[in-house]
Protein backbone atom coordinates (compact mmCIF):
# COMPACT_ATOMS: atom_id res chain seq x y z
CA UNK A 1 0.00 0.00 0.00
CA UNK A 2 1.37 3.37 -1.02
CA UNK A 3 0.93 6.36 1.25
CA UNK A 4 0.51 9.78 -0.26
CA UNK A 5 3.22 12.31 0.50
CA UNK A 6 1.05 14.15 3.01
CA UNK A 7 0.27 10.90 4.84
CA UNK A 8 3.89 9.76 4.93
CA UNK A 9 5.00 13.18 6.15
CA UNK A 10 2.56 12.99 9.02
CA UNK A 11 4.05 9.61 10.00
CA UNK A 12 7.55 11.11 9.72
CA UNK A 13 6.64 14.20 11.74
CA UNK A 14 5.07 12.08 14.49
CA UNK A 15 8.37 10.17 14.68
CA UNK A 16 10.36 13.39 15.07
CA UNK A 17 11.65 13.97 11.54
CA UNK A 18 11.56 17.72 10.68
CA UNK A 19 9.03 18.51 7.93
CA UNK A 20 7.85 21.84 6.49
CA UNK A 21 4.62 23.43 7.67
CA UNK A 22 1.89 22.22 5.32
CA UNK A 23 -1.86 21.99 4.67
CA UNK A 24 -3.92 19.64 2.49
CA UNK A 25 -6.30 21.36 0.06
CA UNK A 26 -8.85 20.15 -2.48
CA UNK A 27 -10.16 23.46 -3.85
CA UNK A 28 -8.59 26.70 -5.05
CA UNK A 29 -10.11 28.58 -2.11
CA UNK A 30 -8.61 26.06 0.32
CA UNK A 31 -5.22 26.56 -1.34
CA UNK A 32 -5.51 30.33 -0.91
CA UNK A 33 -6.47 29.96 2.74
CA UNK A 34 -3.49 27.64 3.27
CA UNK A 35 -0.93 29.98 1.71
CA UNK A 36 -2.33 32.87 3.75
CA UNK A 37 -1.56 30.85 6.88
CA UNK A 38 1.79 29.44 5.74
CA UNK A 39 3.17 32.46 3.90
CA UNK A 40 5.35 32.79 0.80
CA UNK A 41 7.13 31.23 -0.91
CA UNK A 42 4.97 28.11 -0.87
CA UNK A 43 5.07 24.86 -2.82
CA UNK A 44 1.82 23.50 -4.25
CA UNK A 45 2.21 19.76 -4.84
CA UNK A 46 -0.14 17.28 -6.54
CA UNK A 47 -0.96 14.29 -4.32
CA UNK A 48 -0.91 11.36 -6.74
CA UNK A 49 1.12 8.15 -6.83
CA UNK A 50 3.51 9.00 -9.64
CA UNK A 51 7.14 10.01 -9.87
CA UNK A 52 8.42 13.05 -11.70
CA UNK A 53 5.55 15.29 -10.57
CA UNK A 54 7.64 18.43 -10.90
CA UNK A 55 8.66 17.79 -14.50
CA UNK A 56 5.05 16.96 -15.38
CA UNK A 57 3.76 20.24 -13.96
CA UNK A 58 2.40 18.79 -10.73
CA UNK A 59 4.57 20.90 -8.42
CA UNK A 60 4.76 24.68 -8.57
CA UNK A 61 6.35 27.33 -6.36
CA UNK A 62 4.26 30.42 -5.62
CA UNK A 63 5.76 33.69 -4.38
CA UNK A 64 2.53 35.68 -4.46
CA UNK A 65 -1.23 35.26 -4.19
CA UNK A 66 -1.58 35.56 -7.94
CA UNK A 67 0.96 32.79 -8.56
CA UNK A 68 -0.67 30.60 -5.89
CA UNK A 69 -4.08 30.92 -7.52
CA UNK A 70 -2.68 30.20 -10.98
CA UNK A 71 -0.83 27.14 -9.64
CA UNK A 72 -3.91 25.82 -7.83
CA UNK A 73 -6.10 26.26 -10.90
CA UNK A 74 -3.59 24.51 -13.16
CA UNK A 75 -2.83 21.56 -10.85
CA UNK A 76 -6.22 20.73 -9.35
CA UNK A 77 -8.14 18.62 -11.84
CA UNK A 78 -5.17 18.07 -14.15
CA UNK A 79 -4.42 14.65 -15.62
CA UNK A 80 -0.99 13.69 -14.29
CA UNK A 81 0.28 10.54 -15.99
CA UNK A 82 -3.19 9.02 -15.98
CA UNK A 83 -4.20 10.22 -12.50
CA UNK A 84 -6.67 13.04 -11.89
CA UNK A 85 -5.36 15.41 -9.23
CA UNK A 86 -8.05 16.10 -6.64
CA UNK A 87 -5.82 17.14 -3.74
CA UNK A 88 -2.68 19.21 -3.31
CA UNK A 89 -0.27 19.68 -0.45
CA UNK A 90 0.42 23.35 0.23
CA UNK A 91 3.81 23.53 1.91
CA UNK A 92 6.11 26.23 3.21
CA UNK A 93 9.03 26.89 0.90
CA UNK A 94 12.50 25.87 2.13
CA UNK A 95 15.55 28.07 1.58
CA UNK A 96 17.99 25.27 0.84
CA UNK A 97 21.63 24.98 -0.13
CA UNK A 98 21.92 21.23 -0.70
CA UNK A 99 19.66 18.29 -1.48
CA UNK A 100 20.31 14.76 -0.22
CA UNK A 101 18.70 11.35 -0.63
CA UNK A 102 18.15 8.91 2.25
CA UNK A 103 16.17 5.71 2.16
CA UNK A 104 15.68 2.15 3.38
CA UNK A 105 14.60 -0.71 1.15
CA UNK A 106 14.99 -4.48 0.86
CA UNK A 107 18.00 -5.79 -1.04
CA UNK A 108 16.53 -9.06 -2.26
CA UNK A 109 19.86 -10.27 -3.61
CA UNK A 110 21.38 -10.06 -0.14
CA UNK A 111 18.20 -10.93 1.76
CA UNK A 112 18.63 -7.92 4.05
CA UNK A 113 17.39 -4.33 4.29
CA UNK A 114 19.82 -1.75 3.01
CA UNK A 115 20.27 1.88 4.03
CA UNK A 116 21.15 4.25 1.20
CA UNK A 117 22.45 7.81 1.31
CA UNK A 118 23.48 10.07 -1.55
CA UNK A 119 24.37 13.71 -2.13
CA UNK A 120 22.40 13.43 -5.40
CA UNK A 121 19.06 14.29 -3.84
CA UNK A 122 16.15 15.80 -5.72
CA UNK A 123 16.66 13.65 -8.81
CA UNK A 124 15.57 10.19 -9.91
CA UNK A 125 17.57 7.90 -7.61
CA UNK A 126 17.09 4.98 -10.03
CA UNK A 127 18.96 6.96 -12.68
CA UNK A 128 21.75 7.73 -10.23
CA UNK A 129 21.99 4.04 -9.32
CA UNK A 130 22.25 3.08 -12.98
CA UNK A 131 24.52 5.85 -14.29
CA UNK A 132 26.69 6.78 -11.28
CA UNK A 133 26.25 4.05 -8.65
CA UNK A 134 29.36 5.20 -6.82
CA UNK A 135 27.41 8.27 -5.68
CA UNK A 136 25.14 6.12 -3.49
CA UNK A 137 26.59 4.85 -0.21
CA UNK A 138 25.01 1.63 1.07
CA UNK A 139 24.98 -0.22 4.38
CA UNK A 140 23.25 -3.57 4.81
CA UNK A 141 21.32 -4.16 8.02
CA UNK A 142 20.96 -7.40 9.96
CA UNK A 143 17.25 -7.41 10.84
CA UNK A 144 18.02 -9.35 14.02
CA UNK A 145 19.88 -6.33 15.41
CA UNK A 146 18.54 -3.38 13.43
CA UNK A 147 20.47 -0.35 12.23
CA UNK A 148 23.22 0.40 14.74
CA UNK A 149 24.04 4.10 15.26
CA UNK A 150 27.61 3.50 14.07
CA UNK A 151 26.24 2.07 10.80
CA UNK A 152 24.09 5.15 10.23
CA UNK A 153 27.10 7.40 10.84
CA UNK A 154 29.30 5.22 8.62
CA UNK A 155 27.02 5.34 5.57
CA UNK A 156 26.40 9.06 6.00
CA UNK A 157 30.10 9.87 6.08
CA UNK A 158 30.81 7.50 3.18
CA UNK A 159 28.25 9.44 1.13
CA UNK A 160 30.23 12.64 1.71
CA UNK A 161 27.60 14.47 3.75
CA UNK A 162 29.06 17.70 5.24
CA UNK A 163 30.31 17.23 8.79
CA UNK A 164 28.14 19.96 10.32
CA UNK A 165 24.90 18.17 9.32
CA UNK A 166 26.10 14.56 9.21
CA UNK A 167 24.81 13.65 12.67
CA UNK A 168 21.38 15.10 11.92
CA UNK A 169 21.18 13.11 8.68
CA UNK A 170 22.30 9.96 10.52
CA UNK A 171 19.56 10.57 13.09
CA UNK A 172 16.94 10.83 10.33
CA UNK A 173 18.26 7.62 8.77
CA UNK A 174 17.96 5.84 12.11
CA UNK A 175 14.38 7.05 12.51
CA UNK A 176 13.55 5.87 9.01
CA UNK A 177 14.77 2.38 9.84
CA UNK A 178 12.75 2.36 13.05
CA UNK A 179 9.65 3.23 11.00
CA UNK A 180 10.58 0.70 8.31
CA UNK A 181 10.68 -2.05 10.90
CA UNK A 182 7.86 -1.03 13.23
CA UNK A 183 5.40 -0.04 10.48
CA UNK A 184 6.04 -3.05 8.21
CA UNK A 185 7.27 -0.86 5.37
CA UNK A 186 8.61 -2.28 2.13
CA UNK A 187 10.23 1.01 1.06
CA UNK A 188 10.76 4.28 2.89
CA UNK A 189 12.69 7.29 1.63
CA UNK A 190 13.11 11.04 1.62
CA UNK A 191 14.10 12.64 -1.66
CA UNK A 192 15.17 15.26 -1.05
CA UNK A 193 16.35 15.95 2.44
CA UNK A 194 17.05 19.66 2.19
CA UNK A 195 19.93 21.38 3.97
CA UNK A 196 18.83 24.93 4.73
CA UNK A 197 20.93 28.06 4.81
CA UNK A 198 20.77 27.76 8.63
CA UNK A 199 22.23 24.23 8.32
CA UNK A 200 19.06 22.50 9.37
CA UNK A 201 17.84 19.29 7.74
CA UNK A 202 14.23 19.11 6.51
CA UNK A 203 12.28 16.29 4.83
CA UNK A 204 10.98 18.03 1.71
CA UNK A 205 9.39 14.84 0.36
CA UNK A 206 8.24 11.54 1.79
CA UNK A 207 7.75 8.06 0.33
CA UNK A 208 6.41 5.18 2.40
CA UNK A 209 5.06 1.90 1.05
CA UNK A 210 3.53 -0.64 3.42
CA UNK A 211 3.41 -4.41 3.08
CA UNK A 212 -0.30 -5.04 2.49
CA UNK A 213 -0.08 -8.48 4.08
CA UNK A 214 0.92 -6.80 7.34
CA UNK A 215 -1.88 -4.23 7.48
CA UNK A 216 -3.68 -6.25 10.15
CA UNK A 217 -0.80 -5.21 12.43
CA UNK A 218 -1.06 -1.57 11.38
CA UNK A 219 -4.65 -0.44 12.03
CA UNK A 220 -3.72 3.24 11.95
CA UNK A 221 -2.15 2.89 8.51
CA UNK A 222 -4.91 0.56 7.31
CA UNK A 223 -7.39 3.38 7.87
CA UNK A 224 -5.44 5.42 5.32
CA UNK A 225 -5.75 2.73 2.63
CA UNK A 226 -8.87 3.92 0.80
CA UNK A 227 -7.71 7.50 0.94
CA UNK A 228 -4.22 6.54 -0.16
CA UNK A 229 -5.43 4.63 -3.20
CA UNK A 230 -6.18 7.85 -5.03
CA UNK A 231 -7.09 6.11 -8.28
CA UNK A 232 -10.48 4.75 -9.31
CA UNK A 233 -9.01 1.89 -11.33
CA UNK A 234 -6.78 0.70 -8.50
CA UNK A 235 -9.72 0.95 -6.10
CA UNK A 236 -11.79 -1.10 -8.55
CA UNK A 237 -8.97 -3.67 -8.79
CA UNK A 238 -9.04 -4.05 -5.00
CA UNK A 239 -12.80 -4.51 -5.14
CA UNK A 240 -12.49 -7.21 -7.82
CA UNK A 241 -9.52 -8.90 -6.13
CA UNK A 242 -7.11 -8.35 -9.04
CA UNK A 243 -3.38 -7.77 -8.86
CA UNK A 244 -3.19 -4.50 -10.78
CA UNK A 245 -0.61 -1.79 -11.34
CA UNK A 246 -1.31 1.21 -13.53
CA UNK A 247 1.51 2.22 -15.86
CA UNK A 248 1.99 5.11 -18.26
CA UNK A 249 1.70 3.38 -21.67
CA UNK A 250 -1.18 2.69 -24.04
CA UNK A 251 -1.19 -1.12 -24.52
CA UNK A 252 -3.53 -2.75 -22.00
CA UNK A 253 -2.39 -6.16 -20.76
CA UNK A 254 -4.48 -8.92 -19.19
CA UNK A 255 -3.10 -12.32 -18.23
CA UNK A 256 -3.44 -15.11 -15.72
CA UNK A 257 -0.35 -15.38 -13.55
CA UNK A 258 2.21 -12.76 -12.56
CA UNK A 259 5.04 -14.32 -14.57
CA UNK A 260 2.89 -14.51 -17.70
CA UNK A 261 1.84 -10.88 -17.36
CA UNK A 262 5.42 -9.75 -16.75
CA UNK A 263 6.54 -11.64 -19.86
CA UNK A 264 3.83 -9.88 -21.85
CA UNK A 265 4.94 -6.49 -20.51
CA UNK A 266 8.52 -7.24 -21.53
CA UNK A 267 7.44 -8.27 -25.02
CA UNK A 268 5.31 -5.15 -25.48
CA UNK A 269 8.38 -3.08 -24.64
CA UNK A 270 10.61 -5.28 -26.83
CA UNK A 271 8.39 -4.75 -29.87
CA UNK A 272 8.33 -0.99 -29.44
CA UNK A 273 5.13 -0.55 -27.46
CA UNK A 274 4.43 0.89 -24.02
CA UNK A 275 2.49 -1.12 -21.40
CA UNK A 276 -0.50 0.62 -19.82
CA UNK A 277 -0.91 -1.74 -16.89
CA UNK A 278 -0.11 -4.97 -15.10
CA UNK A 279 -3.35 -6.94 -14.63
CA UNK A 280 -3.29 -10.51 -13.34
CA UNK A 281 -6.75 -12.10 -13.19
CA UNK A 282 -5.36 -15.14 -11.37
CA UNK A 283 -5.88 -18.84 -11.83
CA UNK A 284 -9.28 -20.37 -12.40
CA UNK A 285 -10.70 -17.14 -13.83
CA UNK A 286 -14.22 -17.68 -15.14
CA UNK A 287 -16.40 -15.60 -17.45
CA UNK A 288 -17.55 -13.06 -14.85
CA UNK A 289 -14.00 -12.34 -13.72
CA UNK A 290 -12.75 -11.90 -17.27
CA UNK A 291 -15.62 -9.50 -17.96
CA UNK A 292 -14.55 -7.37 -14.99
CA UNK A 293 -10.95 -7.34 -16.20
CA UNK A 294 -11.94 -6.06 -19.63
CA UNK A 295 -14.18 -3.47 -18.02
CA UNK A 296 -11.20 -2.20 -16.01
CA UNK A 297 -8.84 -1.94 -18.98
CA UNK A 298 -11.46 -0.28 -21.17
CA UNK A 299 -12.02 2.27 -18.40
CA UNK A 300 -8.41 3.48 -18.70
CA UNK A 301 -8.46 6.41 -21.10
CA UNK A 302 -4.77 5.90 -21.87
CA UNK A 303 -5.34 2.44 -23.35
CA UNK A 304 -5.45 2.32 -27.16
CA UNK A 305 -5.32 -1.46 -27.60
CA UNK A 306 -5.56 -4.60 -25.47
CA UNK A 307 -3.71 -7.91 -25.52
CA UNK A 308 -5.16 -10.88 -23.68
CA UNK A 309 -2.60 -13.59 -22.82
CA UNK A 310 -4.04 -16.74 -21.22
CA UNK A 311 -2.22 -20.00 -20.58
CA UNK A 312 -4.62 -22.64 -19.33
CA UNK A 313 -3.72 -24.72 -16.36
CA UNK A 314 -6.40 -24.23 -13.75
CA UNK A 315 -7.90 -21.61 -16.05
CA UNK A 316 -9.96 -23.09 -18.89
CA UNK A 317 -9.67 -21.51 -22.31
CA UNK A 318 -13.35 -21.96 -23.09
CA UNK A 319 -14.39 -20.09 -19.91
CA UNK A 320 -12.05 -17.24 -20.80
CA UNK A 321 -13.43 -17.12 -24.33
CA UNK A 322 -17.00 -16.95 -22.97
CA UNK A 323 -16.00 -14.06 -20.72
CA UNK A 324 -14.41 -12.15 -23.57
CA UNK A 325 -17.45 -12.65 -25.78
CA UNK A 326 -19.88 -11.65 -23.02
CA UNK A 327 -17.91 -8.50 -22.21
CA UNK A 328 -17.56 -7.36 -25.80
CA UNK A 329 -21.11 -8.20 -26.84
CA UNK A 330 -22.30 -5.61 -24.34
CA UNK A 331 -20.80 -2.78 -26.39
CA UNK A 332 -22.51 -1.20 -29.36
CA UNK A 333 -18.99 -0.52 -30.60
CA UNK A 334 -15.79 -2.10 -29.27
CA UNK A 335 -13.94 0.77 -27.56
CA UNK A 336 -10.43 -0.64 -28.11
CA UNK A 337 -9.13 -3.37 -30.43
CA UNK A 338 -8.58 -6.61 -28.52
CA UNK A 339 -6.03 -9.28 -29.44
CA UNK A 340 -6.36 -12.71 -27.81
CA UNK A 341 -3.85 -15.51 -27.39
CA UNK A 342 -5.03 -18.72 -25.74
CA UNK A 343 -2.91 -21.79 -24.92
CA UNK A 344 -3.18 -24.77 -22.61
CA UNK A 345 -6.32 -26.30 -21.13
CA UNK A 346 -9.28 -26.18 -23.55
CA UNK A 347 -7.46 -23.62 -25.68
CA UNK A 348 -8.75 -25.10 -28.95
CA UNK A 349 -12.33 -25.03 -27.67
CA UNK A 350 -11.80 -21.43 -26.60
CA UNK A 351 -10.48 -20.43 -30.00
CA UNK A 352 -13.60 -21.87 -31.60
CA UNK A 353 -15.85 -20.00 -29.18
CA UNK A 354 -14.19 -16.60 -29.65
CA UNK A 355 -16.20 -14.21 -31.79
CA UNK A 356 -13.69 -13.03 -34.37
CA UNK A 357 -16.00 -10.19 -35.33
CA UNK A 358 -15.15 -8.76 -31.90
CA UNK A 359 -11.54 -9.84 -31.34
CA UNK A 360 -8.36 -10.53 -33.25
CA UNK A 361 -6.97 -14.01 -32.56
CA UNK A 362 -3.28 -14.96 -32.74
CA UNK A 363 -1.71 -18.36 -32.23
CA UNK A 364 1.50 -17.24 -30.50
CA UNK A 365 2.28 -14.70 -27.81
CA UNK A 366 4.82 -12.91 -30.00
CA UNK A 367 2.28 -12.45 -32.82
CA UNK A 368 -0.39 -11.28 -30.38
CA UNK A 369 1.88 -8.68 -28.81
CA UNK A 370 3.13 -7.37 -32.13
CA UNK A 371 -0.44 -6.99 -33.37
CA UNK A 372 -1.50 -5.17 -30.19
CA UNK A 373 1.45 -2.79 -30.47
CA UNK A 374 0.60 -2.13 -34.12
CA UNK A 375 -3.06 -1.47 -33.18
CA UNK A 376 -1.94 1.10 -30.59
CA UNK A 377 0.36 2.78 -33.10
CA UNK A 378 -2.45 3.08 -35.61
CA UNK A 379 -4.68 4.78 -33.04
CA UNK A 380 -2.03 7.38 -32.17
CA UNK A 381 -1.05 8.17 -35.77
Amino acid sequence: MKLHEYQAKQVFADAGIPTPDSRLASTVDEVMDAVDEIGYPAAIKAQVHVGGRGKAGGIKIATSAEEAREAAESILGMDLKGYTVDRVLVEAGVDFENELYVGITMDRNEGEPVAMVSTEGGVDIESVAEETPEKIAREHIDPAFGLHPYQARKVVFEAGIPNDVAMDVASILGTLYDLYESRDASDIEINPVMITSDREVVAADAVMNIDEDALFRQPELAEMEDEAAGDELEAKANEYGFDYVRLSGNVGIIGNGAGLVMTTLDLVDYYGGSPANFLDIGGGAKAERVTKALDMVFSDENVDSVVFNIFGGITRGDEVAKGINEALEGFDEIPKPVVVRLAGTNAEEGMEILNEDLVQVEGTLEDAVQRAVKNAEEVTQ
